[in-house]
């Protein structure tokens, strides 16, 4: 349906002091930390994941060489989706100039909403990291006790008992970090780079990544995870993350968390000749998704 006069009549009357409701400051990109970004010119994208062989064995003395089988091992699907949104406004209204008077406001809400599902999208692999309903190349969700390896034992991105955030429990998350192994077993050398949170959280993680000494404690022992920079890119709030006690940390694995982004935002505009309306159009196709599981510990303690 389109704008009409009657949806505008303000903007017809002399003397209009303001118009307020879209000019908020927003929320800006806040999917660039948690995603790296590539560009796609397909349909869709995959990765398979290769293991390569497990640790070489002895070679007794007169005895054959042991061969090594390998193969590819599971797929992630980036499907790739299209996000549009457009408006019309009557040719009567622009007769009248009201898209003249409104331009700059119709044009900043369609921009608005574009990036606002943008955001939603990139948040929501993070929201749906515990749930059935998202699940990895691996056929577990993003954050689980029992990622199935190819060598047949299975690892661990969370917690066996989930916990809040706390000094206690970045320790435990980052040893386990340390833990992460490939898919034979031979331990895989990552970091954590960065802390991920939602806004509830922002006050606890301020005092345990910015305080010199231990948090909440009588003892005078210096912060470990400040002192040794356990978490060089610090923390970052996420204003869409759903659930208030979860959080992830990212870590520096190859091909991990991903945004393909396969036609960017674009705009186009016409006249229809039957009633005289003007359409405007935003449009732009990407995706969201993860490969290797290792590119994030999360907790859920809810």
């Amino acid at each position: 349906m389109a704008i009409s006069r009657a949806q505008l009549l303000k903007e017809l009357v002399p003397g209009l002091h303001a118009i307020f409701g879209t000019e908020y400051n927003r929320h800006e990109n806040e999917h660039a930390v948690l995603f790296d970004e590539e560009t796609s010119n397909r349909a869709f994208e995959e990765e398979v994941l290769f293991p390569g062989f497990g640790e070489a064995s002895v070679k007794f003395e007169g005895q054959g060489v042991n061969y090594a089988e390998t193969g590819e091992g599971w797929i992630s699907r980036y499907q790739h989706e299209t996000v549009a949104m457009a408006f019309s406004i009557t040719e009567e209204a622009m007769e009248d100039n009201l898209y003249d008077k409104l331009s700059t406001r119709l044009t900043k809400s369609l921009a608005r909403a574009m990036a606002s599902a943008k955001q939603t999208k990139a948040a929501n692999v993070y929201n749906n990291a515990f749930s059935s309903t998202q699940l990895g190349g691996d056929g577990v969700v993003l954050c689980s006790t029992a990622h199935p390896l190819q060598s047949g034992t299975t690892a661990s991105n969370t917690f066996s008992s989930q916990a809040e955030l706390s000094e206690t429990s970045l320790e435990t998350a980052l040893i386990a970090i340390a833990g992460f192994t490939d898919d034979r077993d031979i331990p895989v050398a990552l970091q954590a780079q960065s802390l991920h949170i939602p806004r509830q959280l922002i006050f606890v993680a301020e005092r345990l990544m910015k305080s010199p000494g231990r948090v909440g404690t009588a003892d005078n022992d210096i912060n470990a995870l400040n002192n040794m920079g356990m978490l060089p890119k610090g923390y970052f709030v996420n204003h869409r993350f759903t659930d208030t006690n979860n959080f992830f940390i990212k870590t520096d694995s190859p091909n991990g968390m991903k945004m393909f982004n396969r036609a960017p935002v674009k705009t186009s505009m016409e006249g229809d000749f039957e009633t005289g309306n003007v359409r405007y159009k935003a449009r732009e196709r990407y995706s969201f998704g993860f490969s290797d599981w290792r590119a994030i510990f999360g907790a859920n303690p809810s």
